[in-house]
């Protein structure tokens, strides 16, 4: 495990209780300090404040990436080289151009890598993909996500030199893949168009940012992220198609509600603000949050020989599409996302058919039942292109 903060312990947590055969048997810190306290928390044999004795260390077969943004590309190139399978957090790198010397590296090597991106591997998530790729909602045309609460745990986030950003690459990064795995990853991300601006904090980087991500089939991915939202963490998912929606709650209202006059002792959710009044625990956050069906689908990966759901190359393009982001913020334009090489579909292969045919004259624009039990219909002759309505009787 390289790194010993917020985001190893839930990790860790993870890797030790979930396919309950997998042991961290190294710890590393750039304080020695804490990689020996953090080893000796988690029940860890080994460790260390050198990034190679890590890496190089014989009872290592995985290497896991919880460090800052800026440590990412080095600690990945070392594992590499190393002939190691790893992983890394979430965002993969700080922009594009550092995030594909990372693909490049482990591509070279021949070793596994992948995409530590949790919360397209929510239980929600994960169920809520499964029924749009089984057809239930149609054709995706557009996936809201948002992310917001009060600002990250650790002063390096708020350094844009280290980070990359502000709440964008925080937090956007999710939001960007969660909309990528209703649309489909195989479609390509084309224009950007964002808002972005520091509202509040006393910071360089933006603590808010609202985007729409345009698709190479016309659907749209929107994304609203913040480090300026009050009341705890919200993490929300919404998903229009042809023929259904998808709404998901995550966080703030899962059906776990308390009230406490004197205030709860203890550690109550993630970002939460107050340990009194009404409190919105969260039942299994590990699981929640996607952290136990992530581990077990890169580690069954590794195991199977297979690539896994989330890869570096899906690392790469959302930090295209972030890069894209930043440039429409300051240019207020709408614009494209730079890829050095797409790997999925033409744009030939995904232009969705938007007629949906009546019968051999015309097109459905709508039907409808009304209230008195009729049946209404709204159709466009195909010849013509007139807009006629047909009323059928009880």
């Amino acid at each position: 495990m390289l790194g010993t903060g917020f985001i190893a312990d839930f990790y860790v947590s993870a890797l030790h209780g979930g396919r309950n055969c997998d042991r961290v048997v190294m710890a590393y810190s750039t304080t020695p300090e804490r990689a020996t306290a953090f080893a000796k928390k988690h029940g860890i044999p080994n460790w260390t404040n050198d990034l190679n004795e890590a890496v190089n260390h014989p009872d290592v077969e995985v290497v896991c990436i919880g460090l800052r943004n800026d440590q990412h590309a080095e600690a990945a190139i070392a594992a590499a080289e190393a002939g190691k399978a790893l992983m890394c957090t979430k965002p993969l790198a700080r922009n594009a151009e550092e995030a594909w010397t990372m693909v490049q590296a482990v591509e070279k090597a021949g070793v596994f890598a992948g995409y530590l991106e949790d919360l397209v591997y929510t239980p929600k998530t994960l169920s809520s993909m499964k029924s749009v790729r089984e057809g239930a909602i149609g054709r995706v045309l557009w996936a809201k996500s948002r992310e917001t609460h009060p600002g990250p745990h650790s002063p390096w986030f708020w350094d844009v030199k280290k980070a990359g950003g502000g709440a964008l690459v925080d937090l956007g990064c999710h939001c960007i893949e969660i909309g990528r795995s209703f649309i489909g990853k195989e479609v390509r991300p084309v224009e950007v168009m964002c808002w972005a601006d520091t509202q509040v904090k006393p910071i360089d980087a933006e603590d808010h940012a609202i985007g729409l991500v345009r698709y190479a089939n016309g659907a749209i991915g929107q994304f609203e992220v913040a480090w300026s939202f009050r009341g705890g963490m919200d993490l929300r998912d919404e998903v229009m198609g042809t023929d259904g929606t998808i709404w998901l709650n995550h966080f703030l209202r899962t059906g776990f509600e308390m009230f406490t006059a004197p205030g709860n002792k203890g550690y109550v959710a993630e970002k939460a603000e107050s340990s009194s009044g009404w409190l919105f625990p969260v039942g299994d956050e590990v699981n929640a949050l996607g952290y136990n069906h992530m581990f077990t689908d890169m580690l069954d990966s590794i195991e199977q020989g297979r690539q896994p759901m989330e890869t570096f190359y899906d690392g790469y393009v959302v930090n295209a599409i972030m890069d894209a982001a930043y440039r429409s913020a300051k240019s207020k334009k709408w614009e494209p996302i730079e890829l050095k090489e797409w790997r999925g579909l033409s744009d030939e292969e995904v232009q969705a058919k938007k007629e949906v045919e009546y019968d051999e004259k015309h097109w459905l624009l709508k039907e409808e039942v009304m209230p008195d039990g009729s049946r209404k219909l709204l159709l466009k002759e195909k010849a013509t292109g007139a807009l006629i309505q047909v009323e059928e009787s009880v």
